[in-house]
């Protein structure tokens, strides 16, 4: 429902005009009007009435359907972050399937009731399909009218997420018919809701699924059947097994199908720069058609380190990738989707290892070591591949909406995922934007790359761009104007491509910018013989999934979810082969230990395998760097300890309060408001990049010693003088590092990237100190500054934990800080 007073405000934030609702552009700057929807948990919105504006700024559309009519604003982000809430904050990996939590509404005198607004949620923003502003269907009103792989794709998004959301307990979500949507070929939840105990099974959810057999496509009701059988008597115990027989069942259906591809990149250097960092495949400017049967492929890569470094690595990525995707087999065959994706990695670590080693030979260090972020798309069969390291982004057009697939891997998203904060305000912080990964940086064991797959069963746009084009919401704001034509045949991919990078060069225009655009067209086939799916064989998969959870648990370190590492993720959307919300692996995701049991046969033959690998390891002088890596990764997280279990009896530290911040308001007090705490007392960090010293008091700025890479350090106080915004961190030094440099922590300073690490305004300029700390030190730093060197691919062990037992030390006269909250 319209309120006529309600204006909806210019979502560019240099502009922020009002305008009418009925509005498609801005009338003062012409910028494309945002219709930000949003859906409202919370029984205090019941009180409310359709075209109520609501905190002056959200338009009741329905009974929980709002409408942000100012865009460009922050959200009010509260104080502390409730466990209900907390979820959402943890799976923010599966932003294309699972809403996130955009804000708070303050209570109203009337009802002292919170109110959360999600974000991403299954609403029509467009007027292509359905009426704006209107919930997308649920998948079982419009289940019997879907084609038989477009059922088979539906149901293999809805498996994905039954292990994620079973660790962070909301996996009734997935059993509750009104919560499950879909927009075409996305399947997407509305909100999450607690599990109660006991826990929901797959028995459960195979009974849900039976109800859908009439239903079902002629073609695979046998198949589906049986499956839900399967499920129903306990057959399939795992979601791993169930991902499995789903992806054959895909793979026989991929012929009903036919899929022609045009593939094109674009980079111009941009106003606001001399030279051109970013680097792109297919060349510059060079359209590529692919006919049936053949593969599609499109990177861009952003160059980290200026003139003298960041157009190398670009380029020497793209070069090295392009390289190792040609060795890939060529038959359908010969590969499994498991295969196909540590594959790609391979290549992505190969490229790393090709930026690192030439940083090494050239003897660069800290800030004058080069980099690249990378995004990558490769079709295969019915499928494409999505890779992604850094910021720059990937987003998925189709005819029901864009979303963007890819995750930043900066601050702002680790904060979300470990979680401290919500979204939003995350990205208020001075440092959101600073890289945690990029290729090039240091050894590939330490790289961990985000793969996905998606299936491809309707016409659809991929976009790769660099942050020259993604900064300030450029995507989102044109996306209906310059790529959704594409779709409807209006404008060629070319000329899109054209005037997009004219956009980003007149809307932003900081930065060099690179575009991809791989455009996919599905026609449908004849049927083929036999006309029905072959009945799903579990046996055919035991040995596969045996092999395929030791390979798994190799290429990852397998620890809990609540470390701040975000691991080499298969977060396939349609076959979940590993990864979890954070980003982190699941210390219980083989099949032998899976909350789903299969058995104490696979626990032994696992225990074998790893033993096995060890005495390998151990024996073989010739293993290859790479496979070192690999299980030294692996045999990390099979003895590690996660940030978030009891070490040496240090408890578990409370999680910190968030800074609250209000849109228009200002604290009464002339204090500065307390900033969110993101390293916690009792925190083991390890550090990486250049090196740093710590203080023996911060008030008289006296060294105590340089710290160096690879060092592990303890977090022991934290305090904040009243003039300054910065909190000092006390560090006691567990392990000291070695006097060389692996991961620079910034980039060089022409990169806007990450933001390099700062002083308190009322700090010294000091001498560097040729001395370094030694084990058991204890000394001070600013956050900012360990934030920018700490490494988030660390989790601490028990000889770590032993190693941080206070010893004495000649350093001990520093004045004892105020404990923080």
């Amino acid at each position: 429902m319209d309120n006529p007073a309600a204006t909806l405000h210019c979502p560019n934030h240099q502009c922020q005009a009002p305008n009418p609702q009925t509005n498609k552009f801005c009338q003062k700057c012409r910028t494309p009007l945002l219709r930000r929807y949003l859906w409202a948990i919370g029984s205090g919105i019941k009180a409310d009435q359709p075209g109520e504006l609501i905190a002056k700024r959200y338009l009741l559309i329905d009974s929980r359907v709002l409408l942000d009519t100012q865009p460009a604003v922050p959200p009010e982000t509260p104080l502390e972050i409730p466990q209900t809430i907390t979820p959402y904050l943890r799976l923010v990996s599966y932003g294309l399937h699972l809403p996130q939590v955009y804000g708070l509404l303050t209570p109203k005198p009337r009802h002292n009731k919170e109110v959360w607004l999600l974000e991403g949620v299954p609403i029509q923003a467009t007027g292509n399909i359905d009426p704006i502003g209107q919930l997308s269907p649920e998948l079982t009103s419009i289940w019997k009218d879907a084609s038989p792989i477009r059922q088979l794709n539906w149901l293999q998004q809805w498996a994905s997420l039954w292990q994620p959301l079973s660790r962070e307990g909301v996996a009734s979500s997935l059993l509750k018919s009104n919560l499950v949507r879909v927009e075409g070929a996305l399947l997407r939840l509305l909100e999450l809701q607690g599990d109660q105990t006991p826990a929901p099974t797959l028995k459960q959810l195979g009974q849900l699924w039976s109800q859908l057999l009439e239903g079902a496509s002629p073609v695979i009701r046998e198949f589906y059947q049986q499956l839900c059988s399967q499920l129903t008597k306990g057959q399939i115990q795992t979601s791993e097994q169930l991902l499995a027989l789903l992806a054959k069942g895909l793979f026989e259906c991929r012929s009903w199908q036919s899929r022609t591809y045009k593939t094109l990149t674009l980079t111009d250097t941009g106003p606001g720069r001399s030279h051109n960092e970013d680097a792109c495949y297919p060349p510059n400017g060079k359209l590529i058609s692919s006919s049936r049967g053949k593969e599609a492929i499109a990177m861009v890569c952003d160059g980290i380190g200026g003139q003298a470094g960041g157009e190398i690595a670009s380029q020497l990525a793209i070069d090295t990738l392009r390289q190792q995707l040609k060795q890939l087999p060529a038959k359908l065959e010969v590969w499994n989707p498991t295969t196909l994706s540590l594959e790609l990695e391979n290549a992505v670590c190969a490229a790393n290892d090709s930026i690192s080693q030439r940083n090494d030979h050239e003897n660069r260090f800290d800030r004058q070591r080069m980099g690249t972020t990378l995004v990558m798309a490769r079709t295969h069969a019915h499928e494409i591949y999505i890779t992604h390291v850094g910021d720059s982004r990937i987003y998925w057009v189709s005819r029901h909406g864009c979303h963007q697939v890819t995750l930043d891997d900066d601050l702002a998203t680790r904060e979300v995922r470990l979680g401290y904060t919500l979204y939003r305000h995350a990205l208020q912080q001075p440092t959101s934007g600073a890289l945690v990964q990029a290729l090039g940086m240091g050894s590939s064991t330490t790289l961990h790359p985000t793969l996905q797959r998606l299936v491809l069963d309707e016409d659809c746009v991929f976009l790769l761009c660099s942050d020259g084009l993604s900064d300030n919401d450029r995507v989102e704001q044109y996306w209906e104007t310059e790529i959704l034509p594409i779709l409807d045949g209006q404008i060629d991919i070319k000329k899109a491509a054209e005037r997009i990078i004219e956009l980003a060069n007149t809307k932003n225009g900081h930065d060099n910018v690179t575009v991809g655009l791989i455009y996919c067209q599905v026609t449908p086939n004849q049927p083929p013989l036999p006309i029905q799916l072959s009945p799903p064989q579990l046996e055919s998969i035991a040995t596969l999934e045996t092999n395929k959870t030791v390979m798994l648990n190799v290429k990852s370190d397998q620890q809990p979810a609540s470390t701040d590492e975000q691991k080499t993720a298969l977060l396939t959307l349609n076959l979940m082969e590993e990864g979890d919300a954070s980003g982190d692996q699941n210390p219980n995701y083989s099949a032998s230990t899976s909350p789903e049991k299969t058995g104490r046969l696979l626990l032994g033959i696992f225990v074998l395998l790893v033993l096995g690998g060890v005495v390998v390891y151990l024996l073989s002088p010739v293993l290859s760097p790479k496979a070192s890596g690999q299980i030294n990764r692996f045999l990390s997280g099979v003895f590690s300890l996660g940030k978030g279990q009891e070490i040496s009896g240090s408890k578990t530290p409370t999680q910190s309060p968030v800074t609250k911040a209000i849109p228009g308001q200002t604290p009464d007090s002339g204090t500065p408001a307390k900033p969110a705490a993101l390293i916690k007392n009792q925190d083991i960090i390890r550090t990486v990049g250049q090196t740093v010293q710590l203080l023996v008091n911060p008030e008289k700025q006296s060294i105590l010693g340089r710290v160096t890479a690879g060092s592990v350090l303890q977090v022991i106080a934290r305090k904040r003088y009243p003039q300054e915004e910065t909190w000092w961190i006390k560090l006691r030094v567990c392990s000291p590092g070695t006097n060389t440099t692996d991961i620079p922590s910034d980039q060089m300073a022409s990169s806007p990237k990450v933001a390099s690490s700062s002083v308190p305004l009322n700090s010294k300029q000091t001498k560097p100190s040729a001395t370094l700390v030694s084990q058991g030190q204890e000394g001070w730093i600013t956050e900012k500054e360990i934030l920018s060197m700490m490494a988030r691919n660390f989790t601490p062990t028990p000889t770590h934990a032993s190693q941080c037992k206070k010893k004495k030390t000649p350093y001990s006269s520093a004045p004892r800080p105020t404990q923080s909250p």
